[in-house]
């Protein structure tokens, strides 16, 4: 026998928390804000609007994405970048810039996807709603593969 528990009142738990994006090359291009933690979606995505805030990227490429509802768009794949997570330590990453509507209030909505997690060493804990910092570098299944 299966035992399903189906949450009362919200179909699906939100976590979101502040991120710092800047660039790795020219100082004081950075910027704060507040993201959304959505693992389905690939990387870090942002608006395109904000893609000139960072300055020169050395990597650039013009990508297909893939939209929730099933549109493809295109999208802009640029890094590196320099992104914090909270106050979590800052790394490398890369980040897609793409044609992003506003909310309902009149904001972006960024976008946490699950290379960026990996990349800072997060996972998401469903059961707290949160971000948690994960202890180790897994290599398990890459030395078991060797």
């Amino acid at each position: 026998m299966t035992l399903i528990l189906r949450p009362q009142g919200r179909l699906m738990g939100q976590v979101t928390t502040w991120i710092t994006v800047g660039s790795i090359f020219e100082a004081g291009r950075e910027m704060q804000c507040k993201a959304l933690v959505d693992t389905g979606a690939y990387c870090l995505t942002l608006p395109a609007a904000w893609r000139d805030r960072f300055g020169a990227l050395p990597m650039s490429e013009t990508v297909e994405v893939e939209m929730a509802d099933g549109r493809v768009e295109k999208g802009e794949l640029c890094g590196p970048l320099k992104i914090q997570i909270a106050d979590l330590s800052a790394f490398a990453g890369n980040a897609l810039f793409i044609d992003m509507p506003l909310d309902d209030e009149g904001n972006y909505v960024p976008l946490i996807g699950y290379m960026t997690l990996e990349g800072a060493r997060v996972a998401v804990d469903m059961v707290a709603h949160r971000l948690r910092r994960v202890p180790r570098v897994d290599l398990k299944r890459a030395l078991r593969a060797a």
